[in-house]
């Protein structure tokens, strides 16, 4: 029966701790990155799809809605006309007006 060396024995467990720990901190390292996405400040009046759903409580279909509205009647004047795209209210609007710029 062999036994392995207790130097042997720790260079195991260094090489599986640094293995193992390697996996965190990249997963660590994901999170400002999206943390940033959705802290970012958003144009309404020239935001893409994509931009317009990291805002709260907007989805695919507001987001939809907001370009179309945008589409339709034109640029917005205030941050506060967003409450004029059917589907957004009040509380939405609050959510990420810090977020929000024209």
């Amino acid at each position: 029966m062999k036994f392995i060396s207790l130097k042997a024995l720790s260079r195991l467990l260094l090489a599986s701790c640094l293995v193992f720990t390697s996996h965190f901190a990249l997963a660590e390292a994901k999170i400002p990155y999206e943390e940033s996405a959705k802290q970012q400040v958003i144009n309404l009046n020239n935001s893409t799809l994509d931009q317009l759903v990291t805002l709260k409580g907007i989805g695919q279909k507001k987001a939809e809605a907001i370009l179309a509205y945008r589409e339709q009647v034109g640029a917005f004047k205030s941050v506060d006309d967003l409450i004029k795209v059917k589907g957004i209210g009040e509380k939405v609007l609050m959510a990420n007006k810090s977020r929000l710029r024209i």
